[in-house]
């Protein structure tokens, strides 16, 4: 029988090693909090840490970074007045800046097999330099490569035992992606409900690229 439900976070994030690409989906709403306070007492350090932004001050994001488990964070852009701004600024985290929609499609690409693919988006900036581009159809496009992570942290609204997960309103933005790209797939759920209660339309992320899901009810 499929069950991919666990008891506990510490059960939900057993195995998370120094050294992991963390992939922390969620965009302002459903982002992951409970297991990424349980990933910073777990204590595994030089992470990768890939996310929409590196946050501000505050909330799970500048968390993470705070605690100085991570190397390096991937994301979209970081404010100079946050916790990634001046770590960065003091030479303790690697920064790779992506365009929000690049980040987005390099996971995919990812989850996909997708080995390399072309955008216009960067293509005629700083991005760009020392980097591979192409003309296609009249406009200069930039080669980007799948973003894989060790490790995906996912929000949920609910989630059967199989895995198959929903998310709920703006949730649904970088959980999906997030989860195809990952090794391991980490899932914190508001709801648990019987195999079958979600109706296929509903199923945001299918339980396949799911492997593990703890019931965080608040």
């Amino acid at each position: 029988m499929i069950d991919k439900i666990v008891p506990d976070v510490t059960a939900a994030l057993a195995g998370i090693t120094d050294g992991a690409v963390i992939l922390l989906a969620g965009f302002g709403n459903g982002m992951p909090e409970t297991l990424v306070k349980g990933l910073i007492a777990g204590g595994a350090k030089d992470l990768t840490l890939v996310a929409n932004s590196g946050g501000r001050d505050a909330g799970p994001t500048a968390e993470i970074l705070a605690s100085g488990q991570c190397r390096k964070l991937i994301c979209s852009f970081v404010r100079p007045d946050s916790v990634a701004g001046r770590l960065f600024a003091a030479g303790k985290l690697e920064l790779e800046i992506v365009p929000q929609g690049t980040l987005a499609e390099r996971m995919r690409a990812a989850g996909a097999g997708i080995q390399a693919f072309y955008t216009p988006t960067g293509a005629d900036t700083l991005l760009a330099e020392g980097r591979e581009t192409r003309v296609i159809n009249g406009r200069n496009c930039l080669l980007e490569y799948p973003l894989r992570g060790d490790v995906a942290l996912i929000d949920a609204w609910e989630a059967d035992r199989w895995g198959n997960l929903t998310h709920r309103e703006s949730a649904r933005n970088f959980n999906p992606v997030m989860a195809m790209a990952a090794d391991l797939t980490i899932v914190q759920s508001r709801h648990i409900v019987p195999l079958g209660a979600i109706p296929p339309a509903s199923v945001h992320t299918p339980g396949v690229f799911v492997h593990r899901v703890v019931h965080i009810p608040v």
